[in-house]
């Protein structure tokens, strides 16, 4: 009996004293030394040149930009350039696709673009060549849109930003051929990317706002 009073005792007295001794650790703590005052802070954001505001256009002039876009078509298009360049305005790849984009010298032309060095160089019109094609793209596959849109191909549901990402990758007509092959005539790009796959990446943001244009130009 008289052990286990003494072993109560011992016990009470230990919790007690590391209740004090965290106490005092809390009074001590300084916390002006976790101050960010005069650190050198980097953020994920590059810093790019020259690049104004209206490098954020969008194809609804009163969109309200917030750093979360979400599935908003200004998602979709900074989901996909990152997808494709990391976001890279500058970027040329191995097959001399050009830009934030990635555009081929062919699809530029299509688009009213002949200087592929000045393209580069100017962010603003690499934007206005990534509307006015998916504007195109979307004209082109209007009705494939309408047909296969809710359907589920190769197990995932067919959406319109998802074909547009897709026909970004492999041009309208393979959409078309994969779409009216259910699956099967699946193009794949010379770095194994498919059309399926960016079916699958990019589906469900909202494209609503971007028109279809037969004769959208960049320029």
């Amino acid at each position: 009996m008289i052990k286990n009073i003494a072993g109560i005792s011992i016990m009470t007295l230990t919790i007690c004293i590391l209740l004090h001794l965290s106490f005092q650790a809390n009074q001590s703590l300084n916390m002006r030394k976790y101050s960010t005052k005069g650190l050198d802070l980097h953020y994920t954001v590059n810093d790019v040149p020259n690049i104004n505001n209206d490098v954020l256009e969008s194809s609804s002039k009163n969109y309200t930009y917030s750093p979360f876009l979400g599935k908003s078509f200004a998602g979709f298009k900074e989901a996909l350039a990152f997808k494709e360049s990391g976001g890279n305005y500058f970027s040329v790849n191995t097959y001399g696709y050009l830009g934030k984009y990635q555009f081929g010298a062919e699809t530029l032309r299509m688009i009213g673009i002949d200087n592929t060095d000045g393209f580069l160089k100017n962010p603003r019109l690499q934007e206005k060549a990534f509307l006015a094609n998916t504007a195109r793209n979307k004209w082109i596959l209007r009705r494939d849109i309408k047909n296969f849109v809710g359907k589920r191909i190769n197990g995932i549901i067919v959406t319109e930003s998802g074909i547009l990402a897709a026909a970004h990758l492999a041009g309208p007509g393979s959409v078309k051929k994969y779409l009216r092959s259910y699956g099967i005539d699946n193009f794949t790009d010379g770095y194994g990317t498919t059309v399926y796959s960016y079916m699958k990446r990019f589906s469900g943001y909202d494209t609503s706002t971007l028109k279809p244009n037969k004769t959208a130009k960049a320029l």
